[in-house]
């Protein structure tokens, strides 16, 4: 339980990672408003989803992966 703790932490650091480094290049890259904010929605739902999925795996007391798409 403990390694899937530890696991699920890293690769919440990692995902976080990345979402603020999409995040980062949506907001500086000139796209127009509306363009822009569905970007935005889109990466947060992704993200959440990620998130969710990881957490149930761990529910599941499996190892922690992400589901294949």
């Amino acid at each position: 339980m403990i390694s899937g703790l530890i696991t699920l932490v890293i690769y919440l650091i990692v995902l976080g990672l990345i979402f603020w480094l999409l995040d980062y290049l949506i907001r500086t890259i000139p796209l127009a408003e509306p363009f822009a904010r569905i970007a935005r929605i889109i990466l947060i739902v992704v993200s959440v989803l990620i998130v969710i999925a990881l957490l149930l795996s761990l529910v599941d007391s499996g190892p922690v992966r992400l589901p294949r798409l």
